[in-house]
This record gives structure tokens, C-alpha cells and sequence, in this order.
């Protein structure tokens, strides 16, 4: 299996990426061959306007954008692993990426020395973390290939850390490479993205992410179509609505919530059940990661069996950094969680448009027509779309901070209102 064969409808994407592996290899075994040891030539500096050699297709800083669902981080990994092959295939003019050897399987099961992959669970990425991996990045690559940063959250930068990451995208070390991936080239500082090379995903096709679900996940097929279908070509969401009864259930209260806010008293009600939703999924990703956390620095700390559970003098700092990252994540987890509701109640007054405007579009939540029909009677187009800019509106406020219950509140009210 090669590493792009998860990349889900981006086939052109990812013959562009394999013809920058390939580059990227020739120029890897060319200095192999031609200088000492200890030294090393520089990857190829051009940005997004091309390469600056006429030549190389391969360049030393990439930025990975596409909706929400895409694959961007996918795409970003299996980019690396193709950096890393070392197929005995690519002497006789095989392309990097065979999905088989160690440099491939270890890249993507996150396990080689020379690809850090960094995401966050937390709201943003400050300058501490990024000076951290900047740091990282000026090490020469430990195999001899090339030293790889993923960064699955450069839209979460501050703009400290962003500055603080410009000058080593600006200055690359020697056969580093720098893979960004944001929603859209617009959440990246302008003077990254200038130094960067631009690969745009589009949103998979929904049967193309079906068959995915088939094939990689054992979901049976009608299970899959439906999930697809639901998420409109969303992967993750795709997988997690096919595979998890908890989500489909939390999916199916959220596309009940259109039928409850015909009064006030029905508006409060479905926005406070609506937040306590995302904040039992807060909670339940807490219990599974949280207690795995805290027992594992306990026991880096020296916390002996034995003692009460007590903790060596001097190490209370640490652990009230790790409760204090725990609770920012659980800020993040909840909004995650109501965003996510939020698009599914777009994605139900998409579909009342689309019944009242006679399209001939597939539903994506064909399973809850009865209702779809029922709004979509009671209503006009125009109703419609003051109802989705409702929502839109409430998931900008949240963005802005705005504490969730009144954004959900003033939205379920507009809802009413329509």
C-alpha cells in the first residue's frame, strides 16, 4: 500500500507530492554521493510562486489548506513518509512512498526520529511551544534523510508564535522541511504563507469517502453511505458518525432541535441542552485521556506505591501545569463539540433550502426528511436563510469568546424568530 492511498479524492495532490518525493530523493542520494560527510546542501528555497530552481519540484516549506474534513493533515503525513522511503524500489525508478518500509511505516505510525508531528488539543500555540520546535528543526536529520515538522494547527499560532516561527521558515536549516496545514491560506500570517508553497485539498467525494470507511474501517456499506452522506465528505466525522453510537445519538438530538423552538420557553431549553451535550463529550474525552495523564506523570514524578500517593517535594509545579493544560483542553474540547452540533444544524436548514427551491441536490439528512418537509412547509427560502445566518452568526460569537450559553441562546431565538 502506498502512502498516499488514504489521501480521498486527491489525485492530482498527490501526484504532485510524489513528484516532489521523487525530487526530493534525487537530491538526497546526489549529495550522498558527491560531498563529505557533515556537510549538506540546502532544499530548494522557493514559495509558493514555484520553485526557485527551474527544475526541483521540491521545496523546503509547504502549506496544506482545505475545508474542514479534507485531509489536510493526512496528506501532510504521508508527505513526510514519502520523504523518509528508503525502498530498495526507488534505485530502479520507483517513486518514494512505498507505505512498506521503515522509513514509511514508522513516519506514519509517528515513531521516526526525523518527523515531529504537532497538534494541539488546546486553543492556541504559543511562543514557548513553537520556540521549542524551532529549536528541533535546526537538528540535523538523525537518518541521514530529511528532518520533518508537521504542524496539523499553524490557523492556532499566536501571532508571537507565529513571528517566532517566520524566521526559521525564513532560514531553513539544511534538509529541514516545514508542512503547515490551516482551513485556508488566510489563517496563516501572510509573511509564512509568502515563504511557502501553496497545495490546496477540496472536500472529498461522498462516495469516495464511503468506500474509505468500507475498506479501511470495516463499516458495513450502508452504514457508510449514510455517514458520508451525512457529513458531506467529512473523514473524521465520517468515521466517528459510523462508528460511535454516542455520536449518532448527540447528531440525531441536534436535528431534533428545529422542531422544539416554536416558544421561548422551547428556545432556552433546547440551547441549554445543546451546551450540556458538548459538555458531557468535554467530559467523556477527559475520562479517557485525563487519568492516563496524571498516572503516567505521577509516575515519571516518583510518586512510590505506598506513600499515600504522595508526591516528591518539588514536583507540584508540573503537576498543576498538566491540570491547568487538561483544563484548557476541556475548554476546547466543548467548543469543538458545539461547533460541530452547530454545523450539523446548518447542514439541516441547507437541506429545508433545497426542498423549498425544488433542487434536485442529495439530502444529507435524508434519514429526518419527515421534518425536513414539515420546516421546509412552514417556512419561506427567505425564513430559511436568516435561520443559517443565525447559526453562522452564534458560531462567530463563540469564536469571539462569547460565553456559549447566551450565543446559543440569542441563536435558538433567532431561530424562532426566523
Amino acid at each position: 500500500m502506498a502512502v498516499w492511498d488514504d489521501l480521498v479524492g486527491q489525485d492530482r495532490l498527490a501526484e504532485q507530492l510524489a513528484a516532489a518525493a521523487r525530487d526530493a530523493d534525487a537530491l538526497v542520494t546526489a549529495e550522498a554521493a558527491a560531498e563529505p560527510a557533515g556537510t549538506a546542501t540546502p532544499v530548494d528555497e522557493g514559495a509558493e510562486g514555484g520553485p526557485a530552481s527551474s527544475t526541483s519540484k521540491m521545496t523546503h516549506a509547504w502549506l496544506f489548506t482545505g475545508p474542514p474534513g479534507s485531509g489536510r493533515a493526512a496528506a501532510a503525513r504521508a508527505f513526510a513518509a514519502a520523504l523518509q522511503c528508503v525502498s530498495p524500489d526507488r534505485a530502479l525508478g520507483g517513486a518514494p512512498g512505498c507505505g512498506f518500509c521503515d522509513g514509511c511505516h514508522t513516519s506514519l505510525v509517528g515513531t521516526h526520529a526525523d518527523v515531529e508531528v504537532v497538534r494541539t488539543d488546546l486553543l492556541s500555540i504559543g511562543v514557548k511551544e513553537t520556540r521549542d520546535l524551532v529549536r528541533r528543526a535546526s537538528l540535523s536529520p538523525a537518518g541521514g534523510r530529511w528532518q520533518v515538522i508537521v504542524l496539523e494547527d499553524a490557523d492556532r499560532l499566536t501571532e508571537g508564535a507565529g513571528n517566532v516561527l517566520l524566521k526559521a521558515v525564513e532560514e531553513p536549516a539544511p534538509r529541514t522541511v516545514w508542512l503547515l496545514c490551516a482551513p485556508s491560506i488566510e489563517d496563516v500570517l501572510p509573511t509564512i504563507r509568502s515563504r511557502c508553497r501553496h497545495v490546496t485539498l477540496r472536500t472529498p467525494p461522498v462516495g469516495a469517502v464511503a468506500d474509505l470507511l468500507v475498506r479501511r474501517d470495516g463499516v458495513e456499506p450502508a452504514a457508510a453511505q449514510a455517514a458520508a452522506r451525512a457529513t458531506q465528505g467529512h473523514i473524521d466525522r465520517a468515521r466517528r458518525l459510523a462508528t460511535d453510537e454516542r455520536a449518532r445519538a448527540r447528531r440525531a438530538a441536534v436535528l431534533r432541535l428545529p422542531t422544539r423552538v416554536d416558544d421561548l420557553g422551547g428556545c432556552l431549553k433546547a440551547a441549554q441542552e445543546l451546551i450540556d451535550a458538548a459538555t458531557e463529550d468535554a467530559k467523556q474525552v477527559a475520562e479517557e485521556v485525563d487519568a492516563k495523564e496524571t498516572e503516567e506523570l505521577r509516575a515519571a514524578l516518583g510518586a512510590a506505591a505506598g506513600t499515600g500517593g504522595r508526591l516528591p517535594r518539588g514536583t507540584a509545579g508540573a503537576m498543576k501545569e498538566l491540570q491547568d493544560k487538561q483544563k484548557r483542553r476541556s475548554t476546547r474540547t466543548q467548543r469543538d463539540s458545539l461547533d460541530l452540533a452547530l454545523v450539523d444544524l446548518t447542514g439541516f436548514y441547507r437541506d429545508v433550502l433545497a426542498l423549498q427551491l425544488g433542487s434536485s441536490v442529495a439530502l444529507a439528512n435524508d434519514e429526518v426528511r419527515d421534518s425536513l418537509q414539515r420546516v421546509a412547509a412552514s417556512s419561506t427560502p427567505e425564513r430559511t436563510l436568516r435561520r443559517i445566518e443565525a447559526v453562522i452568526a452564534c458560531r462567530r460569537a463563540l469564536d469571539r469568546n462569547v460565553a456559549p450559553l447566551l450565543a446559543v441562546e440569542a441563536m435558538t431565538a433567532a431561530l424562532r424568530a426566523g
